[in-house]
């Protein structure tokens, strides 16, 4: 049977316990309220520096990034991307990324080429939240990164 003084001295505890970890816990929720909200969202340019490891970007018409002016349904809307570049066993394209700059998860495809692929080219369909640029950012055999965007306008909003 609990005695009424010993019920106390644990309320007691309980309430000492919960008011000194009450700053914590207003900390920790800070914190994961800045951080990312998943594995794959984060900002533009936080995505742009993981995938180039803060690399120098050029901008390049060798890219042909064909994406709807107009896309009705930002669920479904139509990428594609041709890289003219050569695809030989030392000067290919490594990698074409396709990003949405405003969605909430950035990094919608991430595509690995070999030489053996033949021909550096990648279609895929992509959610776009709102109207935005969508970005084609390519990186060759050597290490160097090339990219060109195109502005799409969302009609109706797929993310969300």
């Amino acid at each position: 049977m609990i005695q009424r003084r010993n019920f106390l001295k644990g309320l007691g505890i309980v309430v000492a316990t919960a008011i000194a970890g009450t700053p914590a816990l207003l900390n920790a929720a800070e914190e994961k309220a800045k951080a990312p909200k998943g594995p794959n969202e984060f900002s533009y340019d936080m995505a742009i520096a993981a995938i180039t490891s803060g690399k120098a970007i050029e901008t390049s018409d060798k890219i042909d990034l064909v994406v709807p002016e107009i896309a009705e349904n930002g669920a479904v809307v139509p990428v594609k991307v041709t890289v003219n570049h050569p695809m030989e066993e030392s000067n290919y394209i490594k990698a074409i990324h396709i990003l949405a700059k405003e969605n909430n998860n950035v990094r919608c495809a991430d595509v690995m080429l070999t030489p053996m692929s033949g021909k550096a080219y990648f279609a895929t369909r992509i959610k776009l939240g709102k109207t935005q640029d969508v970005v084609a950012l390519v990186e060759t055999s050597t290490g160097n990164f090339i990219m060109t965007a195109k502005s799409v306008k969302v009609t109706i909003g797929g993310c969300g």
